[in-house]
């Protein structure tokens, strides 16, 4: 008999079984993502949704957050999309029990990360911990790179927030009267509920804070400058190039007191009736000592011109012309004010923040927070701190080891005086890149003495480093320490935030964090629907 085709019956009642825990096979990851967030503590969600009252009931809280990690575990940021799926998707369809909720619910649930994150993303370094997960004997703390909500081509000077928030202004204003004059003074027409002062509200914003920067900087200028002239007139070491107010402040006092040297000795000379062979004194400036102390203030002026023109940017952008490097006024963004310029590893540069994270041995995210400093060294204690603590608290839930951490790598960002010598556990800090230290190592052929007693900070890290033990432990740094990025960036397609401010994207990043650790003790294997019932109560 030859061999035909199945039959596509269309118009069968029902395909799927009656009971939705026969729809997925029971190996499948949806069940342990539910399971694990029933045993969580999701009070701090509760705690924002109103219920009793008149009105039709609302989605269980629980139900949301575990289809937006089962979402975030799948790279699905999208509230239409996750819409869709709940509809065309068994995974999905299983999470929210048929019961699908639209867009509009699921983005305002989200904006509540904000304050309900980071207590989540506590609960899931909980439950990792009660299943064998945390191991914290050597941590790595390390930034990245995330993109914001916003474009690089919103961004603006502080002159062009001035220039459209007058633009801005005029247009308002014009608006305000032909709307007057159309529908009379006080009525608003169609009584559209939008904010027309929203994008006013965002260049007032970025342009505030401009303000506020520029006005902190120069402060401490003048604060530089002040101790930098007390120090020179009280005749003490310069200890290196003096700001550029000081520098001018000092050429111009050295002028004064070379004319006035030269006009008491002048006036001197003519008291007593002496001249120089009877030819009368040259003008004061064109004394010679004099007309040096002008040439060196011009030349102070011009110092500190070029000083405060290079230093007038937030940061450095490849000029078209050979590569050479050039820096921009500080710019702010009028759609995410709180994102900024970050530069990016090859080149270029990204609009977004710079999330700072803390990883343990066993890939496990222990602390994390989002910044929008493009630069790393100044979170070293701050993070390592937070780290410490949520191993403490992961200890006395039953995680493994004593909840103190035995040695913290970090790369060459991280390096400062104040970061070799803050305190906290044992650390392993670059003085370069990896490669440059173990070729020093080879080529010094002495790579077991260590660091002597007495070397400053930086020397014996750097010694330290160059030691077998001190070699074959930072090799573990970017394993630990950048593993996670390429999993929640590559695999989980987080590259992008979706909502935008620090407070709420900070929200997002922590929740998507939190999310990251549940998905690895997945694929890890420590949580199963097996592991989780055998947790005591």
């Amino acid at each position: 008999m030859a061999k035909g085709y199945l039959p596509v019956d269309r118009d069968q009642p029902f395909l799927l079984p009656p009971d939705m825990r026969d729809w997925l096979p029971q190996g499948h990851p949806v069940w342990p993502v539910i399971d694990a967030v029933r045993l969580m503590d999701t009070s701090a969600f509760h705690a924002r949704r109103r219920t009793g009252g008149a009105g039709a009931a609302g989605f269980d809280p629980d139900m949301l957050v575990t289809l937006l990690v089962w979402a975030y575990a799948n790279g699905v940021t999208s509230s239409r999309r996750i819409e869709r799926l709940c509809g065309q998707d068994l995974a999905f369809r299983v999470i929210c029990a048929g019961r699908a909720p639209d867009h509009v619910t699921v983005a305002r649930f989200r904006q509540q990360f904000a304050e309900t994150a980071a207590p989540f993303f506590a609960q899931v370094l909980l439950l990792c911990a009660r299943l064998g997960m945390g191991r914290v004997g050597v941590v790595a703390i390390d930034g990245t790179k995330i993109a914001a909500d916003a474009s690089r081509d919103a961004n603006r000077t502080e002159d062009g927030l001035r220039r459209l928030a007058a633009e801005m202004a005029a247009a308002h204003a014009d608006a305000d009267a032909r709307e007057d004059a159309l529908f009379g003074e006080g009525r608003r027409g169609d009584d559209d509920p939008g904010d027309p002062r929203t994008r006013r509200e965002r260049v007032a914003a970025a342009l505030a804070d401009l303000e506020a920067e520029r006005e902190a900087r120069e402060a401490a200028e003048r604060a530089a400058a002040d101790e930098s002239l007390e120090r020179a007139r009280a005749g003490a070491p310069k200890g290196g190039r003096p700001p550029a107010a000081a520098e001018v402040a000092l050429a111009e006092e050295r002028v004064a007191r070379e004319t006035a040297v030269y006009q008491a000795r002048v006036a001197a000379r003519e008291a007593a009736g002496r001249h120089h062979g009877g030819t009368p004194p040259v003008p004061a400036g064109e004394y010679c000592r004099v007309r040096e102390a002008r040439e060196a203030l011009e030349r102070a002026r011009a110092r500190g011109a070029a000083r405060a023109q290079a230093a007038g940017g937030a940061g450095k952008q490849a000029a078209g012309d050979g590569g050479k490097k050039k820096r921009e006024p500080a710019q702010r963004n009028v759609t995410d004010p709180d994102s900024r310029l970050m530069p990016v590893r090859g080149g270029g540069f990204l609009q977004g923040y710079n999330p700072q994270n803390v990883n343990s041995e066993d890939d496990l995210v222990i602390a994390t927070r989002l910044t929008n400093t493009p630069g790393d060294v100044q979170w070293y204690e701050p993070m390592i701190a937070a780290a410490q603590a949520a191993a403490a608290m992961m200890a006395a839930a039953g995680g493994p080891g004593t909840g103190e951490i035995g040695l913290a790598l970090a790369d060459a960002g991280y390096l400062s005086q104040a970061n070799l010598t803050c305190p906290g556990p044992d650390r392993l800090i670059a003085t370069g890149k990896r490669r440059d230290l173990e070729k020093a190592a080879r080529a010094a052929g002495d790579a077991g003495t260590g660091p002597a007693r007495g070397q400053a900070p930086a020397a014996a890290m750097a010694a330290r480093l160059a030691t077998p033990d001190g070699i074959a432990a930072y090799r573990k740094r970017g394993h630990i320490g950048e593993t996670f990025h390429g999993d929640l960036k590559h695999n989980m397609g987080i590259r992008r935030l979706t909502v935008r401010g620090l407070p709420r994207a900070s929200g997002e990043w922590t929740f998507a964090t939190a999310v990251r650790n549940l998905r690895k003790a997945i694929t890890s294997g420590h949580l199963t629907t097996e592991a989780l019932a055998a947790l005591p109560a």
